[in-house]
């Protein structure tokens, strides 16, 4: 049965401060409308720019999972993302008055209970689940961790730890269903070793934190003299060591807190490829890193998969071509060997399609790889921007009079081997309408069914000789 998407129903604000920054830090969530995804506001900042949670923008786990777009930075986004992806909303504003999320008390109960507190509406369209088909599997030898997708047709999470300590050993969490995660794994709240702790203040690196905001596992022997200096710090009365082998700045809720903390990290983490999951993951010693290199494997399948179910656009390579070599060389200023282009099949105002025919008479197969020839990725890429260019210079009655200058090229990913005999398809649509002579497209070229390149171009014309 399919599901509906959720976003919250009114605005609900939280205020702490970052652990690492110790700035003092507002984050409101406000409803966003379907497919809207994740997003993060920052209000302090001219112009209020937002960073997507997305995988692709993580910069920095060494202590937390941190975004960066451009030069817009949000910190410690784990937790947060965790409560939303484990209270089921697909859609939210986030806005930030600081670069950092705040702590709370180092779990994810604080936000889940502002979702609850604000109340969940659902949305029209249907939720876009990924769903594991094959086994997904990543591994650090180095680290000893291994992270494993399998199918399942629910979203389901098994972590296991081993710290080979006395003090925290091995331990072992399941989540069998997300619509649990409030209850079960919501208030587990991040830990951290004795030793880990002391050298993160010696570099004055938690300047918010404070004992309420962790676990402290003490691996190591401690005396009353740094017990009562670690109560100074904390501004606490006393600091003593409990018999399980923790300060005594608070109970745990669970026996395996620590694992469950770190399944909670997990959720975080793979809330950043975009999407709910259906499967199972199965994790042995995770962390922020493997689990952000995780993510990207799932974000990276679940792309080809999108790409292998788009229907490749129907044409017959054989019909009168709209612009056939002539037209276009009255088109384009380009000349062998730089006209990349044979035909254009297809054209309308949002879309073209253009032909190359790979011959081993090309001049680049010289010395290209002579003894196993491959049609270089920036020729190819040349050959889709001409297409294009073909795109943009229809908008105007005159286009002799026009060259096209290529402004941007991202995204590039080559699929397959482009090689002597091959017919190349490029197939490229408007993102958005042409403005102002400025054209932003999609494309993506075949060599019969298969995809071997695509990139998303920005091009705009001007009159021949203007500056």
């Amino acid at each position: 049965m399919k599901e509906h998407q959720t976003t919250i129903k009114e605005p609900v604000s939280i205020s702490g401060v970052g652990l690492h920054t110790g700035k003092n830090v507002t984050l409101t969530f406000k409803p966003a409308p379907a497919n809207y995804g994740y997003k993060f506001k920052r209000i302090d900042l001219e112009g209020q720019p937002l960073v997507e949670a997305d995988v692709d923008y993580v910069f920095e786990t060494s202590r937390g999972t941190s975004l960066k777009k451009g030069d817009i930075v949000v910190r410690t986004v784990e937790h947060v993302l965790a409560s939303l992806y484990g209270m089921g909303i697909d859609n939210i504003l986030i806005e930030i008055d600081s670069m950092e999320l705040p702590i709370m008390d180092g779990s994810s109960k604080c936000f889940s209970e502002a979702i609850k507190k604000s109340g969940i509406y659902k949305q029209n369209e249907f939720k876009n689940y990924y769903e594991i088909k094959d086994n997904i599997v990543y591994r650090n030898n180095e680290k000893k961790v291994e992270i494993i997708a399998i199918p399942d047709d629910k979203f389901k999470l098994s972590v296991m730890i081993d710290y080979d300590n006395k003090v925290l050993g091995a331990q072992h969490a399941f989540l069998p269903e997300i619509i649990d995660f409030d209850k079960e794994i919501a208030p587990s709240r991040t830990f951290v070793f004795l030793t880990e702790l002391e050298h993160l203040l010696q570099h004055n690196l938690i300047k918010g934190g404070d004992l309420n905001n962790a676990i402290v596992f003490v691996n190591n022997e401690i005396s009353q003299s740094e017990l009562d200096r670690m109560a100074k710090i904390f501004n606490k009365p006393s600091v003593s060591v409990l018999n399980e082998g923790i300060l005594n700045n608070l109970q745990l809720y669970f026996p395996n807190e620590p694992a469950r903390h770190k399944l909670l990290d997990i959720i975080g983490d793979l809330a950043l490829i975009g999407m709910p999951i259906k499967g199972h993951i199965i994790a042995y010693r995770p962390g922020h890193y493997s689990n952000v290199q995780f993510a990207k494997m799932i974000k990276e399948d679940s792309f080809k998969k999108s790409k292998s179910h788009r229907n490749k656009p129907k044409f017959d390579i054989f019909a009168k071509p709209v612009y056939d070599i002539n037209d276009i060389k009255k088109m384009l200023p380009h000349r062998p060997p730089f006209l990349l282009i044979d035909k254009i099949l297809e054209i309308s105002d949002e879309h073209v399609i253009g032909l190359k025919n790979v011959t081993i008479n090309e001049s680049f197969f010289q010395g290209h790889f002579p003894d196993e020839p491959l049609m270089p990725g920036v020729l190819q890429i040349e050959a889709m921007a001409q297409t294009g260019g073909i795109l943009v210079l229809r908008s105007v009655p005159d286009p002799q009079n026009y060259s096209t200058y290529f402004l941007k090229i991202d995204n590039v990913k080559f699929r397959n081997k482009v090689v002597p005999g091959d017919t190349l398809i490029f197939y490229l649509k408007l993102i958005s309408p042409i403005r102002r002579g400025i054209c932003h497209m999609e494309g993506v070229a075949y060599v019969g069914n298969k995809i071997v390149m695509e990139a998303v171009l920005m091009a705009q014309i001007s009159k021949k000789n203007d500056r």
